[in-house]
């Protein structure tokens, strides 16, 4: 019985699932958006700024595009240019509440039954121009914008509430979104 458990892939599943909670979290001091609103939500958000990570390394003109799924749960498309290789790229995912449909903290998924935190801690609740979002800890961040372009007072207020929260905000990474007019 035990000779099963000996094997190492047994011990990588172990411990894949006990951490798997832990993805979802939030980072230390940092709390959802309560009063969010879905619908409001919904559509294409370009992204002014982010921490590097593998995932989004040396792309531009990126945006996610949201939209309903038949499950109730959000569809999630990212796109973006890999400038090294000249092409575009998308990725599909899925995501769901964390909490309750109200709160703006979601878990996202673009590999099957692994899903990471997504925290939307700052948004423009009247007109939904803007959020400020974060993964699990401090090194996921992005800047979110319903327009390619955001004003420099914009930028400023989302470094300040970045640091203030613990985020390194000297290896952001400015996006480059194309002018209004190139969009595609």
């Amino acid at each position: 019985m035990y000779a099963q458990f000996r094997d190492p892939r047994w011990l990588i599943i172990i411990v894949g699932l006990y951490l798997l909670p832990g993805c979802t979290g939030v980072p230390d001091g940092v709390k959802p958006v309560k009063g969010f609103q879905l619908e409001r939500y919904l559509g294409r958000w370009y992204e002014i700024a982010r921490l590097d990570h593998s995932f989004e390394r040396g792309m531009s003109s990126v945006s996610a595009t949201y939209s309903m799924r038949k499950d109730g749960g959000v569809r999630v498309l990212n796109r973006g240019f890999k400038n090294d290789l000249q092409q575009w790229s998308e990725a599909e995912g899925k995501a769901y509440f964390v909490e309750g449909s109200d709160t703006g903290h979601l878990k996202v998924s673009f590999f099957g039954p692994f899903y990471g935190s997504y925290v939307i801690f700052e948004l423009d609740s009247q007109n939904y121009e803007y959020a400020f979002v974060s993964g699990m800890n401090t090194d996921y961040l992005w800047l979110l914008s319903r327009t390619p372009q955001v004003s420099d007072e914009l930028l400023d207020v989302f470094k300040t509430t970045a640091e203030s929260y613990g985020f390194n905000i000297e290896n952001l990474i400015m996006v480059q979104q194309p002018e209004r007019s190139d969009l595609k």
